[in-house]
């Protein structure tokens, strides 16, 4: 039996390598698609019930303003690196000229951001 070559181990150092390098690279993974979702403003809706963001500006790098329903009244937010600050609660709500629609299925919202890169959807 001089010709017989051995199986390698199931728990080689290279399989292990290879396995913990898959992990990490799915984890990585995971990170870069909930973090470009973030970015590109698609990760989940944005309020739907007695709360709800119904507009927002940015006036810098990392700070905005927003409008937010809270039940019948408004509110102007700033929100900045320091948190968030109360500007003011308006008297009298602001008609926005176009209505927000609903947030899309993560179907929809995946098949735009394909289209978007130039994948095939």
């Amino acid at each position: 039996m001089t010709g017989m070559v051995q199986p390698a181990s199931p728990l080689s150092v290279s399989s292990l390598a290879q396995l913990t390098l898959s992990l990490v690279a799915v984890v990585a993974l995971i990170f870069a698609i909930s973090w470009a979702l973030k970015r590109l403003k698609l990760a989940g809706p944005r309020g739907r019930g007695e709360i709800a963001v119904l507009d927002e500006l940015a006036v810098g790098p990392r700070d905005r303003i927003m409008l937010i329903r809270v039940g019948e009244s408004q509110v102007l937010v700033g929100v900045g690196a320091a948190g968030l600050v109360g500007l003011t609660p308006l008297p009298t709500p602001i008609v926005l000229h176009g209505t927000i629609p609903a947030a899309p299925a993560f179907a929809d919202r995946l098949r735009d951001l394909m289209k978007r890169t130039g994948g095939s959807a």
